[in-house]
C-alpha cells in the first residue's frame, strides 16, 4: 500500500526535522567544537529515532490507517443505507447495483431492482448518461407515486475527468429519488381550483321565437333556460343571465377535461328542446381559462364567444392563455333576414374611406373571382367618394383573367387601377386605409407587409375566424353564413351611398364571384344570396356573359376528368383524389372544381382533392351538409367554410400528403368530431 499526498508528507516529517537537526549540529561546531559535541549526541538520537520509527513501526501505522479507512469506509456505507434519500448506485449501462434502504422501501426490494434503472422506470424514456454530462434529470412515476430522478456520474479516481479522451472511463452513475407526489398533487388542486369564466349566447333567439307561438314562447325560453342551468349547475358552476339570450357561467377548471371529452354536449341537448317550434335552438359557448386574473379570463372569453359567433355560432370556443381550440359547427350557420348589420357596417366603412387619402384594396394569395369581384365592389365604393384605389394583385390565375381582361387598357379606369405588392408597399402611409376582402388570416393574404405599414385596416369576409385572424382591423365585417364576399359587398354598396351605379363590367365581376363561390347557386345560398345576385342583374350582370368567361379549356377539363376518375373512396364516404398540375396554369381552380364535381357521386358526403402547385400542395375539400369540411382543414392548419374550405402543406410528398389527409379524418371519426 502506497501513501501519497498529504498523508505520505506528514509521515516524512520527522525525517525533515532531522535533516533540520543536522544543519544546527554542523553550525553550532562553527562556532565552538565544544558546542558541536553537546548538539551532536541529541541529534544522533533524534534521528536514531526517527529513522526506527520510520522503518520499523511503518507497517504497524499502515496498519492502524487501514483499519480506521476500513471502519470509516463501513460508516459510510451506513449512512448511505439509512439515509432517508432513496439512493442507487448503476453502471455505466444504467444497471442497478446497489440500492439503500429508503430506495428498495420504494420498489420494495423485489427482483426489479436488479434490472437497468430504464426497465424500472418505462414511461419516463431514460437515456443512458454520457460521460461528457454531470448529470441528468427525470421526472419519473412508481404505483401511483411522482418522483424527480437525478442521475449523476461518479469518477473512479481523481486524475478521471471528463475532458480526458484517451482512456477515460466512467466510474457509476449515482442515481437519487425524490418523492414530489404531495407537491404535484397541491400544484393539480390549485389547477383545478381555478375559475373558468365563460359566456353563452343563444344564435338564433328571435328566429325560434318568431316560428313558434306566442303562448309557448315563454315555455320555450324557460325550457332553456333548464337546460343551460342544469349543465352548468351539475359541475358547482354559477350561471348568471345578463341578457334575454346570453348567459355568464363561472365553473372550476377541474370539469375542463370532462367538458373536453364530451365535446361540450350541452350544443346538442339545447337541440333537442322543441315544443313545435320550426327552428332548432343553437347556442354559442366561449370559455376563457390561462389567464392571470379573472379579468384576463373574462376577457379570454369575450374572445371566445366572438370567435365562435364569427365562426358561424353552434359551437364552443376555448382559450387558454394563447391556445385556442374549437368544438362542435356541424351545423350550417342560420342566415339573418335583417340587413341591419349590413348597413351600420357600410355607414362605418364610408366614414373611414372619406376620412383618407387613398385606398388599398387586398385579398388573399392566387386570387380567385371571389376576391377580384369583391376588390373591385370596393373600388366601386371609393370612386364614388371620390377616393383614389388601388387593387393589391400579383398572381394573375387563369380563373380572374377573363374579369381582368375587362378592365386592362379600359379608358373608364385608371392604369394604376391594379397594382403589385411591392409598389403597394412604397406608395402606403400612415394615411392611407387598407381594406382586406375574402380572407381573414395575416399570412395568406395577398401582401401581408401592408398590414404592418397601414395602420387602417377594414376586413370584408365570409369564411369562419380562427386563432390567425387579423386582429388589429378598425372594422371588420366577418359573416359565415354569407354565400361570398361579393354578396356581402354588393349589400354595402347598396347602403354606402345614394344612388350608387355599378358599371356593366364591375357587375359581371361581383356576380361572377357569387356564381364560383355558391357553385352555380348550389352552394351555401340563401334569401340574401338571390337578393345581392338581383341588385347586380339590374345593375348590368349577365349570366350568358358571365358564363362564357369561365369556360375551360380542353386541358383544364381532362385534367378535371382525371381526378375525377382516379378518386378514390375513403371510409365509405370521403373521396379523395389527385389532380395532375402539368401543363395548366392554374391547378388549383381545377382542384377545386373537381373537388365540386365529386359531390355529385351518390354516397359521397365530402371531397379533398390535392393540387401540387409552385412546391406547395393546396388541398380544395367540398361537402354538401354533412360533414363540416372546415374543421378538417384547420386540422391541417387551413380553414374556409363548413362546406368549402381548403389548407396547403408544405415540405411533404404527394403520398404522404394523402396519407395526412386519411390519417387526420380517420382520427376525428374516431373521435366524433365528424
Amino acid at each position: 500500500m502506497k501513501l501519497k499526498g498529504r498523508l505520505q508528507g506528514f509521515l516524512n516529517w520527522p525525517l525533515y526535522m532531522g535533516v533540520l537537526v543536522m544543519i544546527m549540529t554542523v553550525t553550532a561546531y562553527a562556532f565552538s567544537i565544544k558546542a558541536g559535541l553537546i548538539c551532536t549526541v541529541p541529534a544522533v538520537v533524534y534521528c536514531g529515532i526517527s529513522l526506527w520509527f520510520y522503518f520499523v513501526k511503518r507497517p504497524m501505522i499502515m496498519r492502524e490507517l487501514l483499519l480506521f479507512a476500513v471502519d470509516h469506509a463501513q460508516i459510510q456505507k451506513q449512512l448511505l443505507a439509512d439515509l432517508d434519500v432513496p439512493y442507487a448506485l448503476l453502471d455505466e449501462q444504467g444497471k442497478i447495483l446497489w440500492i439503500n434502504n429508503a430506495f428498495g422501501e420504494i420498489i420494495r426490494k423485489d427482483k426489479s431492482w436488479h434490472k437497468k434503472i430504464a426497465d424500472l422506470f418505462p414511461d419516463a424514456g431514460i437515456q443512458p448518461i454520457s460521460p461528457l454530462e454531470e448529470e441528468m434529470i427525470y421526472d419519473v412515476s412508481y404505483e401511483n407515486r411522482y418522483y424527480r430522478l437525478h442521475l449523476k456520474n461518479i469518477y473512479m479516481t481523481e486524475d478521471t475527468s471528463p475532458e480526458e479522451e484517451d482512456g477515460f472511463k466512467v466510474g457509476l452513475i449515482a442515481a437519487y429519488l425524490f418523492d414530489e407526489t404531495e407537491k404535484i398533487q397541491f400544484k393539480q388542486e390549485i389547477e383545478n381550483q381555478k375559475l373558468v369564466a365563460g359566456l353563452i349566447y343563444l344564435d338564433n333567439y328571435d328566429e325560434a321565437l318568431e316560428s313558434i307561438e306566442e303562448v309557448r314562447r315563454s315555455l320555450l325560453i324557460a325550457l332553456i333556460d333548464r337546460k343551460i342551468n342544469k349543465y352548468i349547475n351539475s359541475m358547482g358552476g354559477i350561471v348568471k343571465k345578463i341578457e334575454k339570450d346570453k348567459y355568464f357561467v363561472i365553473i372550476k377548471n377541474q370539469y375542463m377535461e370532462n367538458l373536453k371529452s364530451a365535446r361540450f354536449s350541452l350544443l346538442e341537448d339545447v337541440k333537442t328542446v322543441n315544443i313545435g317550434n320550426d327552428m332548432a335552438v343553437t347556442l354559442s359557448i366561449g370559455l376563457g381559462m390561462g389567464g392571470g386574473s379573472y379579468i384576463q379570463n373574462y376577457e379570454y372569453a369575450r374572445t371566445a364567444i366572438d370567435m365562435a359567433l364569427g365562426r358561424g355560432g353552434d359551437q364552443a370556443v376555448v382559450k387558454d392563455g394563447e391556445t385556442i381550440n374549437y368544438y362542435g359547427g356541424k351545423s350550417q350557420p342560420q342566415e339573418k333576414n335583417t340587413r341591419v348589420k349590413a348597413r351600420v357596417k357600410a355607414h362605418a366603412l364610408r366614414e373611414l374611406i372619406e376620412t383618407r387619402e387613398q385606398v388599398f384594396i387586398m385579398g388573399h394569395k392566387i386570387g380567385d373571382v371571389d376576391s377580384l369581384g369583391a376588390g373591385i365592389g370596393i373600388y366601386r365604393a371609393c370612386n364614388e367618394l371620390n377616393k383614389k384605389a388601388h387593387i393589391v394583385l400579383d398572381d394573375i390565375t387563369s380563373s380572374v383573367r377573363p374579369i381582368l381582361e375587362r378592365f386592362i387598357n379600359n379608358p373608364d379606369y385608371p392604369e394604376d387601377l391594379f397594382i403589385k405588392g411591392d409598389k403597394a408597399i412604397e406608395q402606403a402611409d400612415d394615411n392611407s386605409l387598407l381594406v382586406v376582402v375574402d380572407v381573414n388570416r395575416t399570412n395568406f393574404t395577398e401582401c401581408s407587409p401592408l398590414l404592418d405599414i397601414i395602420p387602417t385596416i377594414v376586413v370584408l369576409d365570409h369564411h369562419r375566424q380562427t386563432r390567425e385572424s387579423i386582429t388589429n382591423a378598425v372594422l371588420s365585417y366577418v359573416e359565415p353564413y354569407a354565400s361570398s364576399t361579393c354578396e356581402m359587398v354588393a349589400e354595402v354598396l347598396q347602403y354606402i351611398g345614394d344612388n350608387v351605379r355599378i358599371r356593366q363590367a364591375e357587375a359581371d365581376a361581383m356576380y361572377a364571384g357569387i356564381v364560383i363561390d355558391t357553385n352555380n347557386f348550389m352552394n351555401k345560398t340563401g334569401v340574401r344570396t338571390f337578393e345581392a345576385a338581383a341588385f347586380l342583374r339590374r345593375n348590368g350582370a349577365d349570366v350568358t356573359r358571365v358564363r362564357k368567361m369561365f369556360r375551360d379549356s380542353m386541358q383544364d377539363y381532362k385534367a378535371k376528368a382525371e381526378a375525377v376518375r382516379h378518386a378514390e373512396v375513403f371510409e365509405e364516404a370521403f373521396a379523395i383524389s389527385i389532380c395532375p398540375g402539368d401543363n395548366i396554369e392554374s391547378p388549383t381552380i381545377i382542384g377545386a372544381q373537381a373537388a365540386n364535381e365529386l359531390l355529385d357521386i351518390v354516397g359521397i358526403k365530402a371531397s379533398v382533392v390535392l393540387t401540387e402547385f409552385q412546391d406547395k400542395i393546396y388541398l380544395s375539400a367540398r361537402s354538401i351538409d354533412e360533414v363540416n369540411v372546415q374543421i378538417i382543414m384547420e386540422k391541417l392548419g387551413g380553414g374556409g367554410h363548413m362546406s368549402v374550405a381548403g389548407a396547403q402543406l408544405t415540405d411533404c410528398t404527394m403520398e404522404q400528403a394523402v396519407e395526412k389527409v386519411k390519417a387526420t379524418i380517420k382520427q376525428m371519426l374516431d373521435e366524433g368530431e365528424l
